[in-house]
């Protein structure tokens, strides 16, 4: 049955906030890691890809947070500028490490394709209290664009990562992110959704359903938490 989140809003500066959604684990299931997952670039926390990963990973025992970036919180179809996007995380962040139901979680961030990417430049830049970042569908570089890499930056996290990758991902294939891993020598692990696209989707011909496949996809997540 999925979990029912608390609405909670959060002020991303003085004139500025955006509404957030936390789906708390059962208070037996609990293991004390706040999973913190931003929204990709065309849709906002509300998207059901969204909900089903928030909802199922706080039925696995992961408190879960999601929230808007401002430009969808207002309506907008276009990103703000970077450093826009970076302050809404970091604001988030704080307000997750600061929630009285959260205290004392340990925090891992991450999100679905832009999200991700953004909570990787926030980890990069300045986070020593993140314990690792969990990126559904990374978008290494634009579709078509495999010259204009976006991992440069990513040699600067020092916390562990999941990349959960689909096979046919055009943001960036699970061969592209093997090099930059080995190039980079980052501290990574690579999930391949064997046939699934940037949101996951497989072809219709899968010997699994598309349900079987996002449950597999938490499972995973699970399992490399439960071993950091």
């Amino acid at each position: 049955m999925p979990i029912e989140p608390e609405q909670l809003t959060v002020a991303v500066n003085e004139r500025e906030s955006v509404s957030a959604l936390l789906y708390l684990a059962a208070r037996k299931d609990r293991a004390d890691i706040t999973l913190l997952l931003g929204h990709g670039a065309g849709a906002n926390q509300s998207h059901p890809f969204m909900r089903l990963f928030a909802s199922g990973l706080a039925a696995r025992g992961f408190d879960s947070m999601t929230f808007n970036f401002l430009y969808t919180e207002t309506g907008r179809r276009a990103p703000d500028p970077k450093a826009t996007l970076e302050s809404c995380y970091r604001a988030v962040i704080e307000a997750a490490l600061e929630h009285k139901k959260l205290r004392g979680n340990r925090l891992v961030v991450g999100g679905k394709s832009m999200g991700g990417r953004i909570a990787s430049q926030v980890a990069a830049a300045e986070r020593s209290d993140i314990e690792g970042l969990v990126f559904l569908g990374y978008p290494l570089h634009p579709p078509g664009k495999p010259e204009q890499l976006r991992d440069k930056h990513l040699q600067d996290v020092g916390a562990p990562m999941l990349f959960v990758q689909g096979s046919r991902d055009a943001f960036g294939t699970p061969e592209e992110l093997r090099a930059v891993i080995k190039k980079l020598h980052l501290p990574a692990t690579l999930f391949v959704i064997e046939g699934g696209d940037h949101s996951f989707k497989v072809l219709k011909s899968s010997p699994l359903t598309q349900q079987q496949v996002y449950e597999e996809a938490m499972d995973e997540i699970v399992r490399w938490l439960q071993a950091r």
